[in-house]
This record gives C-alpha cells, sequence and structure tokens, in this order.
C-alpha cells in the first residue's frame, strides 16, 4: 500500500482499474486498457488493481462495484467511474489531465 502513495504521487495521471477476479465485466477491461497504453504511451501509468488481495485499498478509496476506475494525480483524486468504459471515452477523460 505505500508503494501505492508514491504511485499515484506522480505528475504524470495515474489510471487504477479497482478490479476482482470473479467480476465479469472487469475482465473486459484488460484489452481496453492496454489500447489507451499504446495510445498514450508516457502520458499515463495505468495500475490494475484487485480488491480481493488489497480490501484495504478498497475500503481506503470507497470502491463499492468493480469495475472502478478513477484517475489520481499528485495524490489527489481526479475523476472516478464504475463500469467498462470505451478505450476512445477513457482516453478523452485521460487527456483532460495531462
Amino acid at each position: 500500500m505505500a508503494n501505492f502513495q508514491e504511485i499515484i504521487a506522480s505528475e504524470i495521471p495515474v489510471l487504477v482499474d479497482f478490479s476482482a477476479e470473479w467480476c465479469g465485466p472487469c475482465k473486459m477491461m484488460p484489452p481496453i486498457l492496454k489500447q489507451v497504453k499504446d495510445a498514450m504511451g508516457d502520458k499515463v501509468k495505468i495500475i490494475k488493481i484487485d480488491v480481493d488481495k488489497n480490501p484495504s485499498a478498497a475500503s481506503a478509496y470507497r470502491v463499492q462495484s468493480v469495475p472502478t476506475l478513477m484517475i489520481f494525480k499528485n495524490s489527489e483524486t481526479k475523476w472516478r467511474q464504475s463500469g467498462v468504459m470505451q478505450a476512445n471515452q477513457l482516453q478523452q477523460v485521460i487527456e483532460q489531465f495531462v
């Protein structure tokens, strides 16, 4: 968790995908996140957090449903949304914080 705090302290936007192994919609996110990463390169960091393996992170950020996507910059929550998003929509959201 300490490492997580270091990661989200970045000046580069950090997209965090809170997900779970058993969650059907969560399984749709990896190819979408890959598309976003391929399109944006070093302008964004993308990390995935399994809420079952990291319940403290899930509760700290009040994640009640998965997938929940959050964008952090300089340790501040800039944006959050639950549910699957298309790559182009997600990219537009991230662009606001680059």
